[in-house]
């Protein structure tokens, strides 16, 4: 029953280096011409009429793209607070290390009282308002949980960070505990099973009724005491081993040494970085390696980096096989036949057997483009060969090898650039600032809402850079609150990410009574039941606690003679975070398991992989892409001459990546319960059964892949949600006049897709949004009809 979810329901693999572990939860716990783009109108910039939005939206750019703004604006003092400190996200406990455990204490204690509040239902009306009950029981240890989790990976105060874990640790062992309390499951059983009960119950509560139905199922509680014991040790195995795995990624050759000589084509920077004497010790992962494959001429050179950064260590891959067959025995115990299985049941795949029609269906419809790309690449080998060897080469037996891939791709990628301007032309018109402004501007057009800064007190933030944002809904007011940390600094963690600090909740009058009623220090009770925490009433005036999000990015710091200047990736990786992030704004249900981005792990990417078609649209680009001293437009033409650069090689990434995926689903499956299983065998099977390029015997490159934790039996999604947004903007966002700033479109995405959260099957999401009924029921056909739309932007 205890199944907390991932902060970050994806880490895409073009920007992430390392996956942050999974979480489980209680209940459920990224062709116009020159011609046409001069005859195209440009549409006018987003509508803010009133001077207090147009004032908001000239504040949103200032304070991301001018420091001297920025010091300015934070240093206003929020005059609700009257001058006092406040803790993170003014949860008024976590103003030092000790708050964590006070506030954990504070949460369970709650807990524990709703627990005996459970148990001891024995009326019809007891029995009515049980998943509300285990809803707020769910969210009282969340609270802990999700902004432990982030501050323990995030916060530069290394005491803050113990605290977190500590305190993370306590409440995920209490969760162990709640997922094997039988007395919980029978209470459940017996209001789903009582139609009196159940005719009262909205479709959001009967939605989160199955689901902790299941997730009681998949935590063995129908056997007996030792067994739920075994059960527990299982999954706390799990999470030790998948903690481990995550974060002992090693080669088993560490370094490759190397003469200098045989490195004509890196970078001088990187080999003299390395060098010692007329040896380089290059480190076999990581960026020079990667710059290593791209660039180093010499292919016996290339073979051996190849070999070393694909090969992990003998330890790191028993790491990984004893995780396989840890996860292999949990699901054996609950009853089903795999992991896979007992994983996919609440997705949209819902089995094994449907991702491998998906996975399958998507390889055929890409299969054509992989053989043509690989076809260039040879023919640029042949060429370079031909001009190195002897015209009597005989070049039919000349053949593309895995550490030939990434140099071909590399020069052809090259050779197709224009060579008229810089690589980072384009920056210039994407100002941080501005394009924050166009979210907002495209949000507002899209769906009614927008940004607007807010001061912040002392001890709300983590770092000074970290701007806050509520989030204002034309018709519902205050929705939600987003703290943005996109700055780099020392010590801070790379990869994007989106994190779900607080979910959305409506409290109950009795809550709001009870914290009333409770010696607290804060100004009023909704205070008290928050924790301080943002909260708001709604248009009915009912009261919600408000979705809290963290929006972390690494975005390079410019000279003070100009802003922060994006890169066209960087843009949409952006516009990718902030798609989950507008998922948790707008999924604002009345119960917090399903709530935002709680929803199954393969639909929850949908609304983030669809961002990045808006971040290249032109008529998005026209609401803010301006060069960021002349104020001049963006000429579309470069953004269309950079995607088709993008999508020239796509068919190789998107190979890769279902080859990673059908990894996935095996490694998921019965085979690791095997006395003989060995992942290196299905790794170079898999790898060579269905590859374009094989894999040369002698690597286990499963030890690198990190994803095998966090989204262990859902490595498909990515691919899934792809396909699905792909058609979704094709099918929505690009049929009306004005395309992907119709008001229209958005309202039927936010009607059919954002609004239900978790609360609605996502087949029936997509069924809506497309207008196809015969997607609504997700059968295995439905599976294999996603993978023929295909990827392709």
């Amino acid at each position: 029953m205890v199944r907390l979810p991932k902060t970050r329901p994806w880490i895409c693999p073009k920007c992430a280096a390392q996956p942050r572990a999974q979480r489980r939860r209680f209940a459920s716990v990224a062709t116009a011409t020159a011609s046409r783009e001069q005859e195209r109108t440009r549409l006018p910039l987003a509508s803010h009429t009133s001077p207090a939005q147009s004032h908001d939206d000239r504040t949103l750019r200032q304070i991301f793209d001018s420091q001297a703004a920025w010091e300015e604006f934070s240093r206003r003092k929020r005059s609700d607070l009257h001058g006092r400190r406040t803790g993170l996200f003014q949860n008024i406990y976590l103003t030092a290390p000790g708050g964590f455990q006070q506030f954990a204490a504070v949460s369970l204690e709650k807990a524990r009282k709703v627990v005996v509040k459970v148990l001891g239902i024995s009326t019809t009306e007891g029995y009515k308002a049980v998943v509300r009950d285990m809803d707020r029981l769910s969210d009282l240890l969340c609270r802990v949980i999700d902004i432990a989790d982030f501050v323990r990976s995030t916060h530069p105060d290394i005491r803050m960070r113990q605290a977190a874990t500590e305190s993370h640790a306590l409440m995920f062992e209490y969760m162990n505990v709640l997922n094997t309390t039988t007395g919980l499951n029978d209470q459940l059983k017996k209001a789903m099973a009582d139609p009196e009960v159940t005719k009262c119950w909205n479709e959001e509560e009967s939605v989160v009724a199955r689901i902790l139905k299941k997730d009681f199922a998949n935590s063995a509680i129908h056997l007996p005491p030792a067994e739920r014991q075994k059960f527990v040790d299982l999954s706390n195995e799990v999470s030790r081993l998948g903690s481990d795995f995550v974060d002992n990624m090693e080669a088993e050759t560490p370094y490759v040494h190397i003469d200098s000589t045989r490195l004509k084509g890196l970078d001088p920077r990187i080999v003299k970085r390395y060098k010692t004497w007329n040896k380089v010790a290059l480190p076999a992962i990581g960026s020079p390696a990667t710059a290593a494959l791209r660039n180093v001429e010499d292919e016996t050179t290339r073979w051996e980096i190849y070999m070393a950064s694909r090969t992990s260590s003998r330890d790191q891959v028993h790491r990984l096989e004893e995780l396989l067959r840890h996860r292999a025995k949990l699901a054996q115990l609950s009853g089903y036949s795999s992991y896979g299985e007992m994983t996919l049941g609440d997705k949209m795949a819902r089995s094994p057997e449907s991702v491998d029609n998906f996975l399958r269906a998507l390889g055929e419809q890409n299969r054509g483009r992989v053989q043509s790309e690989l076809s260039d690449l040879l023919r640029l080998k042949l060429k370079a060969r031909l001009k190195q060897s002897d015209p009597r080469t005989n070049v039919t037996a000349i053949t593309l090898n895995a550490w030939d891939k990434e140099f071909y791709t590399t020069r052809q990628l090259e050779h197709s650039r224009s060579k008229s301007r810089a690589p980072d032309f384009l920056s210039a018109y994407f100002s941080l600032g501005t394009v924050m402004q166009g979210l907002s501007r495209l949000f507002h057009r899209l769906y009614g809402i927008r940004f607007v800064p807010r001061e912040t007190a002392a001890g709300e933030t983590w770092n000074n850079d970290v701007r806050r944002l509520d989030i204002v809904d034309e018709n519902d007011g205050h929705i939600a609150v987003v703290y943005c940390d996109l700055f780099e600094r020392a010590g801070k963690n790379p990869n994007p990410a989106h994190f779900t600090l607080r979910c959305s909740r409506r409290l109950s009058n009795e809550e709001v009574e009870e914290a009333a009623s409770a010696n607290h220090p804060y100004d009023n009770a909704a205070e008290a039941a928050t924790d301080g925490m943002a909260s708001a009433p709604n248009s009915e005036g009912y009261l919600y606690q408000l979705p809290t999000i963290a929006l972390i990015c690494d975005f390079s710091v410019g000279p003070l003679t100009r802003p922060t200047l994006l890169s066209f990736r960087e843009v949409q990786t952006l516009f990718h975070e902030m798609g989950h992030a507008v998922h948790s704004m707008l999924g604002r249900t009345t119960l917090q398991n399903v709530s935002g981005t709680r929803c199954a792990t393969d639909f929850a990417e949908l609304p983030s992989v669809l961002m990045e078609h808006f971040a290249s649209a032109p008529e998005v680009l026209d609401l803010f892409a301006r060069h960021w001293k002349t104020d001049e437009p963006l000429p579309y033409r470069l953004v269309q001459e950079r995607k088709e650069s993008d999508r020239r090689l796509e068919g190789g990434e998107i190979e890769s990546q279902i080859l990673l995926a059908m990894l996935d689903q095996q490694y998921h499956s019965s085979l690791p319960l095997s006395s003989n299983f060995n992942s290196t065998s299905v790794y170079q099977n898999v790898f060579n059964r269905y590859g374009s390029v094989p894999e040369p015997q002698g690597t286990r490159w499963q030890g690198f892949f990190g994803h095998l934790y966090g989204y262990g039996a859902t490595y498909y999604s990515y691919l899934f949600d792809r396909a699905i947004a792909r058609k979704v903007w094709n099918d929505v966002f690009q049929r009306g006049e004005k395309g992907a700033v119709s008001e229209g479109a958005g309202d039927t995405f936010r009607k059919e897709v954002l609004r239900w959260g978790g609360s609605r099957d996502g087949w029936k999401c997509i069924a809506g949004a497309l207008g196809d009924e015969s997607l609504s029921e997700g059968d295995v056909d439905a599976m294999g009809k996603v993978g023929k739309w295909g990827v392709k932007a």
